[in-house]
């Protein structure tokens, strides 16, 4: 198993009430995972998003923490809740105790999936093993997740989660005419994960940045923004998903030439979202 759930990188000074996350981006495939899949190294990663920790790394220079995952989305999903257990791949969990698309489609919190439906494994893993890597990554990512987001609340008097993600350019070809598909989609959970003026900035720092920007659609977040997103008690969350053709070879899972520019345009965005971020507690606190 990964040895760990999470790297967190802190910034010197904590500048604004920003937390930048990165729960899909973990690589940690050990040889007891691989060992247990059917598939390859090659498409075990497919449903991976791959390289957003690297296009992030710059986040503590700006004085926002970054949290990302060290497993593999394959091997834990820490954008599900503990419940959502899939009866196809967990032995022993009754069918329909939780029933939504997302366990139907092989994406629970233990995916029996990855992208194109291809299967994780032959057969079901056991309901001990389900708990065991639960207990021993989920929760400890969870936990510094609320930590991250209590000190920022304390500190500014709210706190502005980011969670970051990647999404397959074939998923969103389906989306928008050709030539229109968003390059990035940001998610509230159609308002209910963010007050509404951090959801108009961040969408107009990307579109002066020249990005085709979307909202809510196809993504509108899952359990991060459900469960963080909490603006009548002072907490946001917002969810961005990136198209994976910006910046990587989707097929041969490498960085292309755009990656410096992406990291650059976000860079630079983070930075202009959290002065906005830090402007509105001051204007709060006055």
């Amino acid at each position: 198993m990964p040895r760990q759930s999470f790297r967190l990188f802190r910034p010197d000074a904590i500048g604004s009430p920003v937390v930048v996350a990165s729960p899909h981006s973990g690589r940690n495939y050990d040889w007891d995972f691989m060992s247990a899949t059917v598939l390859d190294g090659d498409r075990i990663r497919s449903s991976e998003d791959a390289f957003v920790d690297l296009l992030l790394e710059d986040m503590p220079s700006l004085g926002l923490p970054l949290l990302v995952a060290e497993m593999p989305r394959a091997f834990l999903d820490l954008n599900r809740a503990t419940e959502e257990l899939d009866p196809a791949v967990v032995r022993d969990v009754p069918r329909g105790s939780v029933a939504n698309p997302r366990i139907t489609s092989g994406l629970g919190v233990i995916p029996r999936v990855v992208a194109q439906g291809r299967a994780i494994y032959d057969g079901k893993i056991s309901r001990s093993e389900a708990r065991d890597r639960i207990e021993r990554f989920w929760h400890p990512y969870h936990a510094q997740l609320a930590a991250l987001m209590d000190e920022a609340q304390a500190r500014f008097g709210e706190a502005v989660l980011i969670d970051c993600h990647s999404m397959p350019h074939e998923a969103i070809e389906a989306s928008a005419p050709a030539g229109r598909t968003p390059e990035i989609v940001l998610g509230d959970r159609f308002g209910a994960g963010a007050r509404p003026d951090l959801m108009d900035a961040l969408e107009t720092i990307f579109t002066d940045q020249g990005f085709r920007v979307a909202r809510n659609a196809p993504f509108a977040g899952a359990y991060v923004v459900q469960n963080y997103g909490k603006p009548a008690r002072g907490r946001h969350a917002i969810q961005i998903e990136i198209d994976r053709a910006l910046y990587m070879d989707e097929a041969a899972m490498r960085q292309t030439a755009g990656f410096d520019d992406l990291k650059r345009a976000l860079t630079d965005a983070f930075a202009r979202f959290a002065e906005v971020a830090r402007g509105k507690d001051r204007v709060a606190a006055e």
